[in-house]
């Protein structure tokens, strides 16, 4: 499951990391993005291929929706469901795209039942390139609506100490794969989402009020020095504002 997740990098310096082309939009760095928001997507233009970083809104609603009531409910695709689901099947082979994150949050369940709030990170401090799809809706007013999900597969060893789902993050080299730019047939863009290598991630405690979503400041990015959470859940936050 994925659902917060922050961004503070400028545009520009995600332009150049995910190499898109078009002019790059004026957008807000969020440290508490959450469902219905709009985030920036990478995708590849049909035409020319190259790609482009564009605002959508997060929470997919297909084409064939009367409304938009369900799209905070699709905010995640489930890798294993993409090519059969209804919901998905034709975005997974149509309009694939890569969300830019910094990072993302999950909650960890105690004995006694209470919940810790955990971010993770690189440990490169780079951005993370997470599988998405995105979808145009158009309104019975002749609106266009762009929306986008985020593709979950299992959780590496050290994810599932937090939670037993995670985004999948792909490694550059898959990019142009995933976005179209090579050929490759469902089975093997499947193969790419993976969780990626436990060593990867960097996860340390932060404030619980990142669960409401009026909280958005970079302060929640720092570590809670009131939790205890297990040794391999304390890593030290990477630097996620270096310039790219």
């Amino acid at each position: 499951m994925c659902g917060r997740f922050f961004l503070q990098r400028d545009p520009a310096g995600l332009a150049r990391y995910f190499e898109t082309v078009n002019p790059t939009p004026n957008h807000p760095p969020s440290w508490n993005v959450a469902p219905t928001q709009t985030s920036l997507v990478v995708r590849r233009h049909p035409e020319s291929g190259a790609r482009h970083l564009d605002p959508l809104r997060w929470g997919l609603v297909p084409r064939w929706a009367k409304d938009t009531k369900d799209a905070a409910k699709l905010m995640n695709a489930r890798a294993d469901g993409l090519a059969e689901k209804p919901s998905f099947r034709d975005a997974f082979a149509k309009r694939r795209c890569i969300v830019p994150m910094d990072g993302f949050y999950e909650w960890r369940k105690d004995e006694a039942g209470g919940r810790q709030a955990y971010a993770v990170g690189l440990t490169s401090g780079e951005p993370m390139g997470v599988a998405g799809l995105w979808e145009g809706w158009k309104s019975p007013e002749g609106e266009w609506l762009r929306t986008f999900t985020v593709i979950t597969t299992d959780a590496n060893e050290k994810q599932g100490l937090v939670h037993h789902r995670m985004p999948v993050i792909l490694p550059p080299e898959a990019f142009d794969a995933w976005l179209g730019a090579e050929p490759a047939e469902a089975h093997d863009l499947l193969e790419l989402l993976v969780p990626c290598p436990a060593e990867d991630l960097a996860i340390w405690p932060v404030d619980n009020r990142v669960g409401r979503v009026a909280e958005n400041d970079a302060g929640l990015l720092r570590r809670d020095p009131l939790a205890q959470p297990p040794p391999e859940l304390d890593d030290a936050p990477p630097d996620l504002a270096r310039p790219l």
